[in-house]
């Protein structure tokens, strides 16, 4: 039996706020509780930082440790559109499995064979081999009635339908949404209003359902009101962003940018006030880095060639803590958003420093100034949207399960 002490760090917790002058004990790999330091520990000694809870990271599209390492991240949900696509149980776990011993891998298993959006995959034979949630990867189910068996098997297994949100009926073929950036640049883009009309329609189902639906991603002012209302209804649907559409607009594609070339794509300057404001009011559930890293083979391409998707995980928590820098929110809400609402999409009992929970800790300092630079990014690609832009906050060190990771 080893007892590990925390001392020295102001510890933020989701569950129980933020709170300073007590060590957070750790026996096992599972947290313990709060208290002054048991003879015979091993003390940690935090120097001021900040200690908390790990990220999880709920979308990522590849496993990529050190980046996930630097990010503060030690757990994933897995995308099912990899280099092989998730919907055999036997991918599942090999993919389950190749995180140990330094991160939590959790697959999302495809919800169609082949996401070809037809025929069911084998969602209980997948859920039986790891996955924690099955989705629809980058792509909509435009059959309504395969979504009404996906989401109605999904509840009888009781996993999450983790959807994109786009009518693919009108985005074929673009790269960006409708403006005055788009025309201006010549590029091919679809109204915004597909977001809301895939939103519409997958809420309906959810509700005759009574299925859990996360859409992974919600972008716009049209479908967070159709969210509130749902939510409003009693319907189980969370949703997630990422801090590109809560940061930037597509005035950030100007120049043809490709390191901006997203999916969902940047969206107008009053659809990221929208944004803000379901941060603030608690329609947004979770935060994820959506973190989808590509080489320059794929993104030194004319914009519409060019592969959408970013390097996000190592940008991550710099780019939540601007928000409660902002005062959107405080950090404990923050840390909800990262960690312990992500973890109970997937039906994982983590993401607090409660007693009881996994040791899964980040300690980070949130006042370590940095310009983000993606030539230095230590993960396998680093093209992000916020190439030199000054940001506060640092990780320090992570754990998982009590066992540092280096």
């Amino acid at each position: 039996m080893s007892v590990t002490a925390f001392r020295n760090a102001r510890l933020a917790c989701p569950v129980g706020g933020v709170t300073s002058g007590v060590s957070l004990l750790v026996e096992d790999g599972v947290v313990t509780g709060y208290g002054d330091v048991p003879e015979g520990a091993t003390v940690i000694d935090c120097e001021g930082s900040t200690l908390a809870p790990g990220i999880v990271d709920l979308g990522v599209f590849r496993i990529d440790r050190a980046a996930f390492r630097a990010g503060g991240i030690v757990r994933v949900g897995l995308m099912p559109d990899g280099a092989r696509v998730l919907d055999d149980p036997g991918m599942v776990q090999r993919a389950a499995l190749i995180g140990k011993p330094d991160l939590w891998i959790h697959p999302i298993a495809a919800a169609t064979q082949r996401l070809d959006g037809h025929d069911l995959a084998e969602m209980a034979v997948c859920a039986s081999a790891g996955a924690k949630a099955v989705g629809t990867g980058r792509h909509w189910i435009a059959d309504s009635g395969v979504m009404l068996r996906v989401l109605a098997y999904a509840r009888d297994l009781d996993v999450a339908v983790v959807t994109h949100a786009e009518d693919g009926g009108l985005t074929t073929g673009a790269v960006t949404t409708d403006g005055e950036t788009a025309t201006r640049l010549g590029l091919p883009s679809a109204p915004a209003v597909a977001e809301a009309l895939a939103v519409a329609r997958d809420l309906m189902l959810a509700e005759e359902t009574g299925a859990r639906l996360h859409i992974r991603q919600v972008t716009t002012a049209a479908a967070f009101d159709l969210i509130r209302a749902a939510k409003r209804r009693g319907v189980k649907v969370t949703c997630g962003i990422t801090p590109a559409h809560l940061h930037l607009s597509d005035i950030a594609m100007s120049d043809f940018r490709t390191y901006a070339h997203l999916s969902p794509p940047l969206r107008s300057e009053s659809d990221r006030q929208a944004a803000l404001a379901a941060v603030r009011d608690g329609t947004i559930d979770v935060l994820c880095s959506g973190h989808d890293p590509h080489g320059p083979e794929e993104k030194r391409l004319p914009f519409a060639d060019s592969a959408a998707g970013m390097a996000g995980a190592e940008t991550l928590l710099p780019l939540g803590l601007m928000l409660v820098r902002d005062g959107l929110l405080p950090l404990e809400r923050l840390l909800a958003l990262l960690a312990v609402n992500p973890a109970r999409v997937l039906g994982l009992d983590t993401g607090t420093l409660e007693a009881g929970k996994p040791a899964d800790l980040m300690l980070f300092d949130a006042e370590t100034p940095w310009q983000i630079d993606g030539t230095t990014f230590v993960g396998s690609e680093g093209n992000t949207p916020f190439d030199g832009l000054p940001v506060q906050g640092r990780v320090l060190r992570v754990w998982k399960g009590g066992r540092e990771v280096r």
